[in-house]
């Protein structure tokens, strides 16, 4: 089955009691036993629903995993993830990471006795450096968020399996669209499915996604015993989002190409982050692990100063300011200040999160409105600056 297809028919089929096409949202918090022990696979709304299970069997043929596991949001995902580590056990994790994971790292985990090593993945062969026996999970973030730095799972994945170390790929700035993990040789795959996978910015949700079924019951106890799961409503609009994961992303693809393009020859802009350029120094390793290079944009000023980006962020009509990612619409959003605040500003800086950097998430909107939108930005931030320095 093409990936096209699979995001409408994989895991789903009409409701067997009326026909209806959709996947019915199941609104209940329990289920009718015809006798102790004996139901149609569903006791409590916790452990199982209907509608999540539809989800949980598409995302697990999306990612050509063993299966899936949804939860209330990414990073009750990523929480659920952890839980399986020990105290004493170790992390190593890139240091270009969304600032939620680092937060939840450091200063939950951590109180835990779970220690985090962050460190650059460029080179692949730096990370062995780092593993000791107590090392038990490597997390991979590619593209990273916000620099767009990108890191070859394969590579990281053979060195893992190596040592015998779990690897887990945050794979939401892709999707499963542009690059399945799993068949790198990631155990593991989370998505905040809030993002691309829903895609309308209208649910919050997370999910991870298993190459063994193994590993999968083991968070599949988790998932039930802790309780951090979505409601039926918002699995049934994800179901519905997914449906049209495959033009959403190929179209915020292709206009970021364009923005991009601009973005670099741009007077105002110092640099750009984006692996589609053949000067990125991942570039190479993109072409070879993703089907294109993604809808995300990062770009930092001449003037590294926040006041310099609040100018070009407050100038915008077609990219609202606003967090999060991966919608139809076009979002733009100061990485220093809001997804990335948590992170201590010398770290930040230390990867190159200045101050001006600013990120975009490209959407599905006509490509000469936002690229209009980001020049007449630009332009009429220049001409602020122009004025002030007359007067």
């Amino acid at each position: 089955m093409k990936f096209g297809t699979k995001v409408i028919h994989a895991g789903i089929e009409p409701d067997p009691s009326t026909g209806a096409i959709m996947t019915p949202i199941f609104q209940t918090s329990t289920y009718v036993q015809e006798s102790l022990g004996k139901h149609k696979g569903f006791e409590y709304a916790r452990s199982k629903n209907p509608t999540r299970t539809a989800l949980e069997a598409n995302l697990a043929a999306l990612e050509n995993g063993a299966r899936a596991l949804c939860f209330g949001s990414g990073l009750a995902a990523i929480n659920a993830l952890l839980q399986t580590l020990n105290p004493g056990d170790e992390i190593i994790s890139t240091n270009d990471l969304y600032g939620g994971t680092y937060r939840l790292f450091t200063k939950i985990f951590n109180r835990w006795g779970i220690k985090t090593h962050f460190i650059g993945m460029s080179a692949p062969s730096d990370i062995e450096q780092h593993i000791n026996k107590n090392t038990k999970l490597i997390w991979i973030e590619t593209p990273t968020n916000p620099m767009l730095n990108i890191i070859d799972i394969e590579a990281v994945c053979n060195i893992a399996q190596k040592h015998g170390i779990r690897t887990c790929v945050d794979n939401t700035f892709a999707s499963p669209y542009l690059q399945t993990p799993i068949d790198l040789g990631a155990d593991v795959v989370m998505h905040s499915a809030t993002k691309y996978l829903g895609g309308h910015s209208d649910v919050v949700h997370g999910a991870l996604i298993c190459k063994e079924e193994a590993f999968a019951e083991e968070l599949a106890f988790i998932q039930n015993a802790a309780g951090a799961i979505p409601g039926p409503q918002d699995c049934f609009l994800l179901l519905r989002g997914i449906k049209t994961l495959h033009l959403r992303v190929q179209r915020s693809c292709d206009n970021a190409r364009k923005i991009a393009n601009f973005l670099k020859e741009h007077p105002k802009v110092k640099e750009v982050y984006y692996p589609g350029f053949e000067t990125h120094k991942g570039h190479e390793i993109a072409k070879r692990q993703m089907r294109d290079f993604g809808g995300m944009i990062s770009f930092n000023l001449k003037e590294d100063t926040t006041a310099a980006a609040t100018k070009v962020l407050e100038n915008t009509h077609y990219f609202v300011l606003a967090e999060s990612l991966g919608g139809v619409e076009s979002l733009i959003g100061h990485p220093a200040s809001m997804t990335h605040a948590s992170i201590p500003r010398a770290e930040r800086l230390s990867v190159g999160l200045t101050d001006s950097l600013i990120r975009l998430s490209v959407g599905i909107e006509d490509i000469r409105d936002i690229l209009a939108d980001i020049e007449n930005a630009l332009s009429l931030s220049q001409t602020e600056e122009t004025q002030s320095a007359s007067a």
